[in-house]
């Protein structure tokens, strides 16, 4: 559907998985990505095993597409039998909600986090003498590459005290490399290449200000990170960024040149002065945990594991409401997947899988028998 995706394995990947849910005693099956062939097929073979679901969703889709229709069909096919939904931000939420057509109630909103630890600031590593604008992305166009082009050279040119440092690989790494040749900026632009996970902080805590000129983001955890390492933060007024942080810690601009020079020089002539580093990182650390999200995501469990599993009937009713053609193809898909699970329970009886001992509750027994 889109690259570097594989085609659907319908059910080759079926007896493995089965084989993973029983031996592992799985109750819940929990997928990511729309995308992911792994993904869907898992939320579907859930529903065929009796177990409960839940699907979440980091990216936002248009409806015009060649490649958005087809895999917003998909999806409302997969996802026609899922137990929730949980959504990155509230714009990912309303997006999902339509491609999906799912029932608002199920599909719920759980931000991302960041973990403080590893993005903390650290102010020695600037250059005071000038002002460092950092970018950190994957250099592709959906990220706004062609904008950061033109940026570049016309803050260059009308702060003199600016040089950008930029991380990331793509296919739009040689726009950047021709606008600096052509502009001659070699020495005010400073091109990394691929950045490992580990690395990320250590290039932010370099800057002043990071520049996020993405042209969709449903969350974009990349200015969280940047937020929580001190930086203050210029953005591209797009998808769920304004949910991000609050206004004094972001510039939103809308996604053409002219706005987001205008955005970047207002943060480097009025804004980098006013920012305390590690009162930014404390406020990141306050409002997002990944605890906050380990505990919303537990009562979602909780609350899928509580509802009744779908029966064949009832499971067919509902792939049927995917609408014309395409429901009676989801419908002999399910009942081609209802037979397929007959063969490999036949195949693979229940009884020869070894399930494994849930550790904890050995370890809690044995605590008990030692206390008595």
């Amino acid at each position: 559907m889109v690259d570097e995706d594989c085609m659907p394995t319908f059910t080759v990947s079926f007896p493995l998985l089965r084989w993973i849910f029983i031996r592992e005693a799985i109750d819940i099956v929990h997928s990511h990505q729309a995308t992911s062939t792994l993904a869907n097929e898992a939320v579907t073979y859930a529903a065929e095993l009796g177990l409960a679901s839940v699907y979440t969703d980091h990216s936002l889709f248009g409806f015009d597409d060649i490649a958005s229709v087809i895999l917003n069909r998909v999806q409302k096919v997969t996802m026609s039998t899922v137990g929730a939904v949980i959504c990155v931000s509230h714009t990912c939420r309303d997006n999902f909600i339509l491609r999906a057509k799912l029932p608002p109630s199920t599909v719920h909103v759980i931000p991302n986090a960041v973990d403080p630890a590893k993005f903390t600031p650290d102010t020695t590593k600037r250059d005071n003498n000038r002002i460092t604008v950092v970018v950190v992305s994957r250099l592709v166009y959906r990220k706004g590459v062609d904008l950061l082009v033109g940026i570049i050279p016309i803050i260059c040119k009308t702060f003199p005290q600016v040089d950008f440092v930029i991380g990331g690989d793509g296919n739009k790494k040689l726009a950047l490399e021709e606008m600096v040749e052509r502009e001659r900026l070699q020495d005010r632009v400073e091109l990394l290449g691929f950045v490992p996970s580990g690395s990320v902080r250590d290039t932010l805590v370099r800057g002043h200000v990071f520049l996020n000129c993405s042209l969709t983001e449903s969350f974009c955890i990349a200015i969280l990170e940047a937020a929580s390492a001190g930086l203050y933060v210029v953005s591209t007024n797009v998808g769920g960024v304004p949910e991000v942080l609050p206004p004094d810690m972001i510039h939103l601009s809308d996604p053409n040149i002219d706005s987001l020079v205008e955005g970047l020089s207002v943060a480097i002539a009025e804004k980098i002065d006013l920012v305390d580093p590690y009162e930014f990182h404390q406020r990141v650390s306050e409002i997002y945990s990944w605890h906050r999200v380990a505990r919303e995501t537990e009562l979602v469990y909780s609350s899928v594991f509580e509802k009744p599993r779908l029966s064949f009937l009832q499971r067919l009713a509902r792939y049927k409401t995917v609408g014309g053609v395409a429901g009676y193809v989801a419908c002999l898909l399910a009942i081609t997947l209802h037979f397929v699970v007959s063969l490999v329970e036949w195949w693979q009886p229940v009884n020869l899988i070894d399930v494994i001992p849930d550790m904890c509750l050995v370890h809690d027994e044995n605590k008990k028998k030692k206390k008595q």
